[in-house]
């Protein structure tokens, strides 16, 4: 699945290719798993709006809309009424901008004729993502991992039971954050990903807040993590694959200490970390 660094990688890279652009028409394929509003009601927002900019919120990727004149408002002025566009990735997502006469790829689930005469297209194999349209202004239902300060972070977890690993999947605490990029930062902060949070102490938390920065940046810096659909608005693989030290590496020696990364499940989730640098 797309995390934070993958989506804000879309949406800087769809924000420079669209912004300022009317959208003409709108092609929906019909499949109710993509849409979390009616289409009808995603077409008749869609059609004849302006996009005045594009950007992420939590693992979202959303549109502000507006059918005013030909210069967009300022960003502080972008706020209700103004209908926004609202795209999740799922699982397979992908979201790119293409010339019209491009083949259309299978599993093409949206498409967004533009005023350059280009397409904005949709493409979800596995059918995960959503489409909707937020009427009010569309908010995450945790804190944004690349705004919340150090110490506001450190009181997140440090009531926690859940496995540390657990809770920074936990969307209500961190928005954005997903299972390659916890494993990378707990790797980093020296942090077993079982160890729960009523047990890290002050100057543990804060190493992890600083590894999870890190990490995050560095991989947005990279244009994010490419497994297998993951493509970037050009339709370009990340390159933060070459970098990552735990995730996906099972049985493989630890770039610190050479001991075998060990692979577990947590609440259902994979884990992975190093049983020597890792407490």
């Amino acid at each position: 699945m797309p995390e934070l660094p993958e989506v804000e990688t879309i949406a800087r890279g769809v924000a420079v290719s669209v912004r300022g652009e009317r959208v003409e028409s709108v092609w929906l394929s019909g499949r109710k798993q993509t849409l979390n509003s009616p289409p009808r009601a995603i077409a008749r927002t869609l059609e004849g709006a302006r996009i005045d900019d594009v950007h992420r919120v939590g693992k979202h990727i959303v549109f502000e809309l507006s059918r005013g004149g030909d210069v967009p408002p300022p960003k502080k002025e972008q706020s209700a009424p103004h209908p926004q566009f609202i795209v999740h990735l799922g699982m397979t997502g992908s979201l790119t901008v293409v010339p019209a006469d491009k083949e259309t790829a299978k599993h093409t689930h949206a498409v967004l004729k533009l005023s350059s005469g280009r397409e904005l297209r949709f493409v979800d194999p596995r059918m995960f993502g959503k489409l909707a349209i937020a009427k009010d202004r569309f908010r995450a239902p945790g804190h944004e991992p690349l705004d919340v300060g150090a110490e506001a972070f450190a009181a997140l977890f440090k009531r926690t039971k859940a496995p540390i690993k657990s809770a920074l999947l936990n969307q209500k605490l961190l928005s954005g954050v997903g299972n390659i990029y916890a494993d990378e930062a707990l790797f980093r902060a020296r942090v077993r990903p079982r160890r729960r949070g009523t047990t890290l102490t002050h100057a543990e938390l804060h190493k992890l807040f600083e590894a999870l920065q890190a990490v995050l940046n560095e991989s947005i810096k990279a244009g994010g993590t490419t497994f297998s659909d993951y493509v970037d608005a050009q339709g370009e693989w990340g390159n933060y694959q070459f970098d990552l030290r735990v995730y996906g590496r099972e049985d493989e020696p630890c770039v610190r200490c050479k001991t075998p990364i060990k692979r577990i499940v947590i609440s259902g989730r994979s884990a992975h970390y190093c049983r020597k640098c890792q407490s």
